[in-house]
């Protein structure tokens, strides 16, 4: 049987007024309100915009915290000590071991080397005296009195340090102030020193 019928008819014999009033055909109601919630999304508008708001302020407070602390325990910006300066503070050191000769010779050598090698590119540090000479004569760094002032300083230093040669004091002396000379002679680049300035 189909139950999907609007209309209810009674069977036969057992028509009523009030089956009949209630099988007339209605006129048409209104739209129906359907309540609407917006309650809820307006708590959500809000608690969306109040997290964008704490994102933003989390990171502005990341921020200036970043910028105290970093003012505070910031690091003095320490400049490179150019490589003469370096020269001249460790020769004036190795003259506390001028009461050994070897050991004062070893410091001057090195001293001189490592500042070649800084000032000029020269790989002085690394290579006996004879390769390093070799290279010497090839390049175009040094004048060749200055050249020739070098190889004697390092023939010199090789003798005490590896031959045991005992120089006196005043022979010690000389060779530092052979090894300051280079390094003031050299300090600056020749085209950049002017012709009248001392050396």
């Amino acid at each position: 049987m189909n139950t999907n019928s609007a209309l209810i008819v009674p069977p036969p014999g057992q028509a009523t007024s009030t089956t009949l009033a209630t099988n007339d055909i209605h006129g048409l109601k209104g739209p129906v309100e359907v309540p609407r919630d917006w309650e809820g999304y307006w708590w959500l508008l809000g608690l969306l915009l109040a997290a964008i708001a704490m994102a933003i302020w989390n990171r502005h407070l990341r921020r200036l915290r970043q910028r105290l602390l970093g003012s505070l325990f910031k690091k003095p910006e320490v400049k490179p000590i150019p490589p003469h300066v370096r020269a001249r503070q460790r020769l004036q050191a190795a003259l506390r071991h001028i009461s050994d000769p070897r050991l004062f010779c070893f410091e001057v050598s090195e001293t001189l080397r490592v500042y070649l090698e800084e000032r000029f590119k020269l790989r002085a540090p690394e290579r006996t005296t004879e390769e390093f000479l070799v290279e010497l004569q090839n390049s175009s760094a040094l004048h060749a009195d200055q050249k020739e002032s070098l190889t004697s300083f390092l023939e010199s230093c090789d003798l005490v340090k590896f031959a045991r040669f005992e120089p006196n004091e005043s022979a010690l002396r000389e060779l530092h102030e052979s090894a300051l000379r280079l390094v003031d002679e050299t300090q600056f680049d020749a085209v950049a020193q002017p012709a009248g300035a001392p050396k």
